[in-house]
């Protein structure tokens, strides 16, 4: 029985690494970091590329000119390339009445249907002219309305890289991948995304991330890892009930 249980934890237990602000300004000498060590441990990573970053932050770092071209010897290395919003330009604030309560500054947000479908529609041709598929979705500042979805789903994107659970599940005809922490933690069951920073990081906190990469390498997942495991059953689908209705309450009394 011991046997069973561990076999069945197994194969619904690993860690997406996400990682955000991918664009043509980052800390590119992070990132080459990192892309060594991912090579090292054949990880395959979901990369948030910002397709027309605006970002008035962002467009401090140092730039790369041949950006689109390591997006696309990133995609030919199995890479999941992810779309990370449009511009990432905040012009919108939710008072925590998106569809997570998480509330704050959202570049979707209270946007029209249309205005919304012209932005996801205005990103996704920087990747179609480039002939690279994109299937998911993050929201900067993880902020999204039931426009936000609906625009999504019209643009046939139909995986959101985000949400509360433990486990991957569908809802409005959406695959959400839940993004519960702000760092590197790796569950003893469920299956979940992390979110990476790396504009933010120093030195200490690539080595932690190594050191963590190299701990629990075998458990790291690719999306299509995920999407052929992904079957939510009765108890899985209460435990992410349970936690999103706790986490949903919380963050509308912070």
């Amino acid at each position: 029985m011991f046997n069973s249980i561990k076999k069945i934890t197994s194969k619904y237990t690993g860690l997406l690494i996400r990682m955000d602000d991918i664009s043509e300004n980052m800390n590119w000498a992070l990132m080459d970091k990192c892309e060594k060590l991912f090579d090292k441990f054949k990880i395959k990573p979901l990369l948030g590329i910002i397709p027309i970053n605006k970002d008035p932050e962002l467009l401090k770092l140092p730039k790369n000119d041949r950006f689109w071209e390591r997006v696309e010897n990133w995609k030919n290395k199995g890479w999941e390339i992810t779309m990370h919003g449009c511009n990432h330009l905040y012009t919108q604030k939710s008072d925590k009445n998106d569809i997570f309560n998480y509330g704050g500054n959202s570049e979707f947000y209270g946007l029209d249907y249309s205005m919304q479908l012209n932005k996801i529609k205005t990103g996704l041709e920087e990747f179609k002219k480039r002939k690279i598929k994109v299937r998911s979705f993050f929201a900067p500042n993880h902020i999204y309305d039931s426009n936000t979805l609906k625009a999504l789903k019209d643009s046939d994107i139909k995986i959101i890289i985000d949400g509360y659970g433990l486990f991957p599940y569908y809802k409005n005809e959406i695959l959400f991948i839940p993004q519960l922490f702000y760092k590197e933690i790796f569950l003893p069951f469920g299956i979940q995304s992390t979110q990476m920073h790396i504009n933010e990081w120093n030195d200490e906190a690539y080595n932690n991330f190594e050191i963590f990469v190299k701990k629990n390498y075998s458990k790291i997942l690719n999306l299509n890892n995920i999407i052929e495991v992904t079957n939510p059953n009765y108890l899985q689908n209460l435990t992410n009930y349970l936690i999103e209705k706790t986490l949903k309450t919380v963050r509308l009394f912070k």
